[in-house]
């Protein structure tokens, strides 16, 4: 596969100035909802994520498969040597915690590389090594039994399901402590400037409530509120 486009950094700069919820919420407002990886958080408090997804597929354990799979140069470790600058390895573990999916070794490969991040629906070893490293990893928590406990490495740079949400190469992905979206490559633009645009409005907003004003009228924003938030700001009224 051609490796993703990557992401322009002025872009990627925005992403990580808004907030998850905030992207959330616009790409709700244009009617794509099932863009979020349920149940995964950082294993290192206070990591924000931002990059171009290379996705990784694991099946249930076969043992047959397992042997022609698993074992050798498979593909967890070529797209584990293949990441690039800015990409995030997103991982599709259906969910299972009953073993890891990378440690510390993988991980560190991934540093090596200048991946921006790495993303499992299921569990990670060598938990602290890895929490203690230079790359966000969001993940559903830590087992200490190795990957083929109950997966079989099958395929990598194809659509996959993570944590009930469906990822392919090149989406754009974004976390933070709230959680883990996918963002489509064709909305980013827009979405990101909007949520932007919504975390301004919001942050006087709040100092409006800290203030003591009452949320009537003021959350979400009447006529007047509204005039007077876009005198203040230089906003030119609609009309």
């Amino acid at each position: 596969m051609t490796a993703p486009h990557p992401l322009d950094p002025d872009l990627r700069e925005r992403l990580l100035a808004a907030p998850v919820a905030g992207l959330s919420a616009q790409l709700r407002a244009r009617g794509i909802q099932g863009v979020s990886i349920e149940g995964v958080r950082p294993l290192r408090p206070g990591a924000r994520l931002v990059g171009v997804a290379r996705t990784l597929r694991y099946l249930p354990l076969r043992e047959d498969l397992f042997v022609s799979h698993g074992g050798g140069y498979n593909a967890q470790k070529r797209l584990f040597d293949e990441v690039g600058e800015g990409e995030v390895i997103v991982i599709e573990a259906r969910g299972d915690t009953r073993s890891g999916t990378l440690g510390d070794i993988l991980a560190a490969r991934a540093v090596a590389r200048g991946a921006a991040g790495i993303v499992t629906d299921g569990g990670v070893r060598d938990l602290e090594a890895v929490a203690g490293m230079a790359i966000p990893v969001f993940a559903l928590g830590g087992h200490p039994a190795v990957l083929g406990r109950v997966h079989v490495p099958w395929e990598y740079d194809v659509t996959i399901a993570c944590g009930g949400a469906t990822v392919q190469p090149g989406d754009i992905i974004a976390g933070d402590a709230d959680g883990v979206i996918i963002i489509p490559r064709s909305l980013v633009e827009e979405v990101v400037t909007a949520a932007l645009a919504q975390e301004a409005e919001d942050a006087w907003v709040a100092a409006r409530v800290a203030e003591g004003h009452p949320l009537h009228g003021l959350f979400p924003m009447n006529a007047d509120w509204r005039s007077r938030y876009e005198a203040e700001r230089g906003t030119p009224e609609k009309g």
